[in-house]
C-alpha cells in the first residue's frame, strides 16, 4: 500500500473526492455591513441535452470530472459606500469570464502557460471594468488561485492574503498592495513598522480604484499542500504563526476556518473576516 499524504506519486491526479475546501464569512463584531465575499467553484466539461430519446435518467453523469478548482476572496474596501456591491459585481464578472472564455475548458496540458496567464489577467481586467461600470466610486481587493493540476495560478490584487502550508512551514505567497508596503520597498520605512504606520490600511492599488495592477504567479502543486485565502479581518489579530499552527494541526478545511475566524472574533472582530482554507486528503493506494 501506498500513502499519497507526504508526496505526489507520478500519475497520480486527485480526484473529486480527494479535495477538502471550505470557505467562511463574518461581519465581524463592529461593521454594521460585510462587504467581504467569496468563490469555490470546480469547472467541468458537461453536456447539456436539450432533446433525445433516450430516458433521460439513463443520460445522468454527463459532468467530467472537474478540470481545475477557482477559489476567489474579495474585500470591498471599507469607508465607501456599497463596498459589498464592489466585491460581489468583480466576483460575478470573473466568474462568468471563468465559465464563457478560459482556455481550462479547452487544453489539459499545463505547458502552455503564456496564453492561459494572459486569460488570467483578462478576467481580473473584466472584474475592474465590471467595478468601475456598475459600482463606480467604490474599489475592491481581489486574491485568487486556480488549481489545473499540477499547477496553480495565483492572481492578487490589494491586501487580502494568500498562504500556502509546504512542509510545515508557512509562506505568504502574496505581497500586500498597500502604501505602507511601497514605503517598505523603497526602504523608507522598516518593516517591522508596518502595522503601526497610518498607511497600513491604504491600498495602492484595487478593483475600481485609480490604479489596479495584478500579480500573476505560478507554481507547482503538492498533495500535502494547505492553501488559504484571508482578508485582512484576520490578519489584524491572528499572527502567521497561529495561522500556520492552524493549517498544520487541523484536518478539516471547514474547521481551519471555523477556528481562525473565532479566533478574529475572540480578538474584537474589528473587521469583515473571510477564510477559504484548501486541502487534499490522504489517499491509499493499493
Amino acid at each position: 500500500m501506498t500513502s499519497v499524504a507526504g508526496g505526489t506519486p507520478p500519475g497520480v491526479r486527485p480526484l473529486n473526492a480527494d479535495i477538502d475546501v471550505f470557505g467562511l464569512t463574518h461581519p465581524g463584531l463592529v461593521r454594521p455591513n460585510n462587504e467581504d465575499q467569496f468563490l469555490i467553484a470546480s469547472l467541468h466539461k458537461t453536456m447539456r441535452v436539450h432533446s433525445t430519446s433516450v430516458p433521460v435518467d439513463r443520460l445522468s453523469g454527463l459532468t467530467s470530472e472537474s478540470r481545475g478548482h477557482l477559489f476567489v476572496v474579495a474585500d470591498g474596501v471599507g469607508g465607501r459606500p456599497g463596498g459589498e456591491h464592489a466585491s460581489g459585481t468583480a466576483l460575478q464578472a470573473i466568474a462568468a469570464y471563468a465559465t464563457n472564455t478560459l482556455r481550462l475548458y479547452y487544453q489539459h496540458d499545463p505547458a502552455p502557460e503564456g496564453p492561459f496567464l494572459s486569460d488570467l489577467e483578462a478576467a481580473v481586467s473584466e472584474g475592474h471594468a465590471a467595478v468601475l461600470a456598475e459600482a463606480a466610486g467604490t474599489a475592491t481587493t481581489l486574491t485568487m488561485i486556480l488549481v489545473r493540476w499540477p499547477r496553480a495560478y495565483l492572481v492578487h490584487v490589494g491586501d487580502s492574503r494568500c498562504y500556502r502550508l509546504r512542509e510545515g512551514k508557512l509562506e505568504q505567497m502574496t505581497k500586500d498592495q498597500t502604501m505602507a508596503q511601497a514605503l517598505v520597498d523603497a526602504g523608507v520605512l522598516p518593516p517591522d513598522q508596518v502595522s503601526e504606520s497610518r498607511w497600513a490600511n491604504v491600498l495602492s492599488s484595487a478593483l475600481g480604484a485609480q490604479e489596479m495592477r495584478p500579480a500573476i504567479t505560478s507554481f507547482d502543486c503538492r498533495w500535502e499542500d494547505v492553501v488559504m485565502l484571508c482578508t485582512d479581518g484576520l490578519t489584524k489579530h491572528v499572527a502567521d504563526d497561529e495561522i500556520a499552527t492552524q493549517l498544520r494541526e487541523t484536518r478539516s478545511a471547514e474547521q481551519i476556518c471555523r477556528n481562525l475566524i473565532e479566533l478574529a472574533l475572540a480578538r474584537g472582530g474589528s473587521d469583515n473576516v473571510t477564510v477559504v482554507a484548501g486541502r487534499l486528503k490522504e489517499r491509499t493506494l493499493a
